[in-house]
């Protein structure tokens, strides 16, 4: 078929004639006919996208190759393959099965080119081999392109929904229809994550542009998410963290800090979340009470990771505004002018109360540690070494990280006996 299109007729004189429009046509429904057969993928394609689209692509390439062939000029586009390309992207085929047809059929063709020797007509191969090649490289380039373009319309499209969708579950009105409107089906119950995510180190670089290295980090959080979820989980992230929902199918909840870690090898930052499940109608105050949390993880001084909310409830509840935490934080008002004796309580409920291991980290002599706890119980009246006291001292610190240490007793209020 192709050693007809690279030799064609010649009249008397010896000048090339173009191919008469019957055989344009007959060859075009044998090279459809051959791909279809031979190429699995291509079984794929909606039997009206075989029977028009392909076979009028077919036809344009043949002109195409036969005008090279004559010596004519050529285009360097073929408009009816940019407008099916774009047709099959948007029916969602696949673009390995359009492309794959593509190679079919040339390996069709230069099989008939370069291993017919029965022909009356010496094979120009460089001329043949150069068409092909030509053609080729157009077929796949405006394929790709078509694709890349309806791919980049698609996913503004998708980003969009996703956005209002995040955006009324975290405001507290979504519904079901305007999940349908959008494309995405609402989850039964979804995990409501917090995330912080810290400046990339080239952030600070002096020859790097701060906020091209922030949205790089930003889309490669964005891409890890969706390849963790298959564009099941919804976010609203900003480059330095934001909130994301995740469906409560797979992953199980434990599974969760795997995916937090993952997130941090993407982002080449350390991540630290929070998470609270909720049902849709509930997902904005789970969203708000997340954040708290992440809050009282960072005042804390906690490291990256996951935090939940049982093993924490108590540190949030003491780092909530009010009398309660504002008095608890008044016991310690009579350390803030001795800085070292803060330092070795903080240190010495941190190593579990070791002497030995408070010592090493403060690099002071143990006795030292002794000396210091009894002046904190001196000038506090809370002995470290009582539980009462231990009690007190440790919710005022959990209590003092939520602001500076008042220095008097908050009025109305007044020390227990």
């Amino acid at each position: 078929m192709i050693e007809s299109i690279a030799h064609p007729a010649v009249e008397p004189e010896g000048q090339p004639t173009t191919r008469p429009p019957h055989d344009v046509h007959r060859l075009a429904r044998e090279v459809v006919a051959h791909v279809v057969d031979a190429a699995a993928p291509c079984r794929t394609l909606p039997g009206g996208a075989v029977g028009t689209d392909v076979t009028e692509v077919v036809r344009a390439c043949l002109q195409w190759a036969i005008h090279r062939l004559d010596g004519h000029a050529v285009p360097d586009r073929i408009d009816c393959l940019q407008a099916a390309a774009a047709r099959w992207a948007r029916e969602g085929i696949p673009v390995e099965a359009v492309l794959h047809a593509v190679h079919v059929g040339f390996k069709f063709g230069l099989d008939l080119l370069f291993t017919d020797r029965g022909s009356t007509h010496p094979v120009d191969i460089a001329t043949g081999a150069a068409t092909v090649v030509e053609l080729s490289s157009l077929l796949s380039a405006t394929v790709g392109k078509a694709y890349v373009r309806e791919y980049k319309a698609i996913a503004a499209e998708h980003h969009t929904a996703v956005h209002t969708l995040t955006s009324a579950l975290l405001g507290g009105h979504a519904t079901s229809a305007m999940a349908r409107e959008c494309g995405i089906p609402l989850a039964d119950e979804y995990f409501v994550l917090a995330l912080a995510v810290p400046a990339h180190p080239d952030e600070s670089h002096p020859r790097l542009d701060r906020q091209v290295v922030a949205r790089r980090k930003l889309r490669r959080l964005q891409a890890a998410l969706a390849v963790l979820f298959d564009d099941r989980a919804l976010s609203l992230l900003s480059v330095d963290g934001g909130t994301v929902l995740i469906p409560c199918t797979p992953p199980p909840a434990s599974g969760l800090d795997e995916v937090v870690e993952t997130l941090s090898d993407a982002a080449q930052v350390p991540v630290t979340a929070t998470v609270v499940s909720a049902a849709p109608d509930d997902v904005s105050a789970a969203a708000g009470q997340a954040h708290e949390l992440l809050d009282t993880v960072q005042q804390l001084g906690r490291g990256p990771g996951l935090y939940r909310f049982p093993e924490l409830a108590l540190h949030y509840q003491l780092t909530r505004p009010g009398v309660g935490r504002d008095r608890l934080r008044t016991h310690l008002a009579p350390l803030l002018d001795h800085p070292e004796l803060l330092e070795t309580l903080r240190t010495h409920l941190d190593t579990g109360m070791h002497r030995l291991r408070t010592a090493r980290r403060l690099h002071v002599h143990p006795n030292t540690v002794d000396y210091r706890l009894r002046r904190i119980a001196q000038l506090t009246g809370l002995d470290p070494a009582d539980g009462r006291g231990l009690w007190y001292l440790r919710s005022a610190l959990v209590a003092s990280a939520a602001g500076d240490i008042p220095s008097a007793i908050p009025a109305g209020t007044r020390r227990p006996a």
